[in-house]
This record gives structure tokens, C-alpha cells and sequence, in this order.
């Protein structure tokens, strides 16, 4: 059975914020810093980060909206994703980027210094978290990178060559967010890399990974995409 305990991250500049930390039923394994999608730590991530605990993984989930909203966990409906792009604008636009790289990086050494951890630690992320999962893996050291429709990444490919861990990158080929030429931009970036990939699902759209999400799930995609992810995560941490 999975435990989960609220974690208090130090900050760079003296700050703390908060990070869900869900443990396997052994207590102890490998790690995974799960990021959010922009409704925050909620009941999908929650349930990601449980199935995650499940395969094995000590999973923390950091609070990445506190310094424009602590605590955010919105429901998925019109009013959450009004306020859920909302927030996102007030966090890309209002926080540094230095700043939010360093947050990402605090969570990433929190929960590698943790005694439950044993083995690599990976960043993992949907959505707003696919494009910081890769934040992290082009500015920390994580021993594996998942990204979910990270939106923003096809502009930050100058970096891509930072990225020296193994990487899976997740995509709808049909995401009204995400232009199939982006996704082309992102391949082509890492083309000649055999330590990533990036996956298409052709028909599916924006999140379709978030069956809680009615507007976006695609179960059919999911029931594709979890096991590649799964796959993925044990055979580049360890388990």
C-alpha cells in the first residue's frame, strides 16, 4: 500500500515551499519528480503519482505555482482550466526564469538527498510539467527525462544539447496547442540520439493521458503511452 507525506523543500533565497512525496509499498526505491499540468497538484497527479508508487518509485510532486498561488489543485472543468491558464500566465510571465529553474532543481536535489531514495531520479511532467521536466533535465542532473505535450519546448531547442540523460518525449499528433511542426522541430532536434525518443500518438489530442479530464482524455492513447513510459522509467532507474 502507498503513503504519502507532505515534504517542506528549501528554496535559493530562503523560501520554503511544499512537494507531496507518495511512497511504495517497500518504502524505498528510485525516484521521480512528477510536475503539473497548469491545474496544479491535483487529484490526476495525485493518481499518477500513486501509480507511480505502485511500479515502485518514491514519487514527489513539488508545489510549482507557489510563488503566485500556493496550494492550487483545480477541478477539470471550464471554470479550472480558465483559471488554470490564468495561473499559468501569472507564473511563465511573472516569475524568473532563473527562479523557476531553481525551484525545479531544489525539488530534484530534495528528493534525491532523501533516505527512501535508492537508485536514479528522473523528472517527469505533463503538460506545463512535460516543459519543465525538460527544464530540468537541460539544467540539473536527472538520470532519466519523461515529458508529456510539453508546450514551449520546440522554442527552447537551442538547449537541447544540454540534455545528457535518457529522454522520452510524449506527443498528440492531433494537439491544438502543440502545432505538428513544433513536435517535427522537437525530432529533429534530438534526431541521431539514440537515447530518446519522442512519440507520437497520431490521432490524440492536448492531455490525453488525463482520464479525469473529460475534454481531453483519449483511453485508447493513454492505454498506449503508459506502458512505453513505464517501460522507460525501469529500465533507466533501475528497477
Amino acid at each position: 500500500m502507498t503513503t504519502s507525506r507532505i515534504e517542506t523543500i528549501a528554496a535559493h533565497d530562503g523560501q520554503e515551499f511544499a512537494g507531496t512525496l507518495v511512497l511504495p509499498g517497500g518504502g524505498r526505491g528510485p525516484g521521480v519528480v512528477l510536475l503539473q499540468e497548469i491545474f496544479g497538484v491535483n487529484d490526476f497527479l495525485l493518481a499518477k503519482a500513486a501509480s507511480l508508487a505502485e511500479l515502485g518509485y518514491v514519487v514527489l510532486c513539488p508545489d510549482v505555482f507557489w510563488r503566485v498561488e500556493p496550494g492550487t489543485a483545480l477541478a477539470h472543468d471550464e471554470a479550472g482550466l480558465q483559471q488554470g491558464f490564468s495561473l499559468v500566465g501569472r507564473y511563465m510571465e511573472g516569475v524568473p526564469e532563473a527562479t523557476k529553474v531553481a525551484d525545479l532543481l531544489a525539488a530534484e536535489q530534495h528528493l534525491r538527498a532523501l533516505p527512501e531514495v535508492v537508485g536514479g531520479v528522473a523528472a517527469m511532467g505533463y503538460c506545463l510539467g512535460g516543459l519543465l521536466a525538460y527544464l530540468i533535465a537541460v539544467n540539473g542532473s536527472p538520470d532519466a527525462c519523461v515529458s508529456y505535450y510539453g508546450s514551449g519546448i520546440a522554442d527552447r531547442l537551442d538547449d537541447a544539447e544540454r540534455i545528457i540523460c535518457p529522454t522520452l518525449f510524449h506527443f498528440g499528433g492531433r494537439d491544438p496547442y502543440i502545432a505538428r511542426e513544433q513536435i517535427d522541430r522537437v525530432d529533429r532536434a534530438f534526431a541521431g540520439r539514440d537515447d530518446v525518443r519522442v512519440r507520437i500518438e497520431p490521432e490524440a489530442g492536448h492531455a490525453f493521458e488525463n482520464l479525469l479530464a473529460p475534454a481531453f482524455a483519449d483511453p485508447a492513447a493513454a492505454a498506449r503511452s503508459w506502458p512505453v513510459t513505464s517501460e522507460f522509467l525501469a529500465n533507466h532507474l533501475g528497477r
